[in-house]
């Protein structure tokens, strides 16, 4: 990826973006869900849908024109809907049983994944994103690929919030609480959807702004676990966690971060898929 697309390329990812971009309020109203959303929540969703559709996005305007068309053949199988859509199915047919695949627990101190200790049973994030990655790259029916490619588009994104690698002892930040804009918040929702929303972007605005920002990119190293292990290296930076009040100091350091981890995973989500829809 990257570099080695030249010119050509790079201004097809842009022309894709831009175009996105010129119907973004087709998504404007997902930027009303997002201050209910910040509200305190029992477990929160990994970048909100505004975060989950950027990604989707960016990662589409990445895509070779051999994976853009067996892209087209799985979702045809669903006529009308869209990688963007897509990319919030996860979140949208949670359930207790599949509530574990979103995220892993490491513990204080430690990043590195051990799975014998981290996800012994293999319903963690990185076993799972694991599995449906070896789905999509098969001979499964077609049904089967579409429903993990559901699942890829929306991990790959989980996987990129740092605090999807958090601590089991406060939940991933679910129970830090905070306040954020004069209201009572915790630090998972700040990440998913609290400083995104602060960009006051919607998700093609984003995702083409996010393109001329970083592009081109290379996406380093594609491991699942790797990646799990980055994000938590993340968490546990000295001031990641506020002390109380979130002001304009944190939100100016952090926003850069949230930036790079969203078009980061839309990198190597474009390069997965690359890789798999041959």
């Amino acid at each position: 990826m990257g570099d080695t697309w030249g010119l050509p390329f790079t201004l097809s990812v842009l022309n894709r973006l831009t175009s996105f971009a010129s119907w973004a309020s087709t998504y404007a109203a997902l930027a009303t869900g997002l201050a209910a959303a910040l509200l305190p929540c029992g477990v929160a969703q990994a970048w909100g849908p505004v975060g989950h559709q950027t990604v989707a996005m960016a990662a589409r305007a990445q895509l070779t024109p051999e994976a853009l068309v067996h892209l087209q053949e799985l979702m045809a199988l669903e006529p009308g809907t869209s990688l963007a859509e897509h990319a919030t199915w996860a979140d949208e047919h949670r359930s207790p049983e599949t509530g574990p695949w979103h995220y892993v627990n490491l513990p204080p101190g430690d990043c590195n994944y051990r799975p014998a200790r981290d996800c012994p049973d293999g319903q963690c994030i990185v076993a799972v994103l694991d599995a449906q990655l070896r789905i999509l790259d098969s001979r499964a029916p077609p049904t089967e690929r579409l429903q993990a490619l559901k699942w890829v588009v929306h991990l790959v994104a989980d996987l990129h919030q740092p605090l999807h690698a958090g601590m089991a002892e406060d939940r991933g930040g679910n129970r830090y609480q905070l306040q954020f804009l004069l209201r009572w918040s915790n630090l998972h929702t700040l990440w998913d959807s609290g400083l995104i929303h602060h960009m006051g972007e919607d998700a093609p605005t984003l995702a083409a702004r996010l393109a001329r920002q970083f592009w081109p990119s290379s996406p380093g190293n594609l491991s699942v676990r790797a990646a799990a292990e980055e994000s938590c290296r993340i968490a546990r930076q000295a001031g990641f966690y506020p002390s109380g009040t979130v002001g304009q100091a944190y939100i100016s350091a952090h926003t850069p971060i949230v930036e790079q981890r969203l078009w980061l995973a839309s990198v190597r989500l474009a390069a997965l898929l690359n890789r798999a829809l041959r």
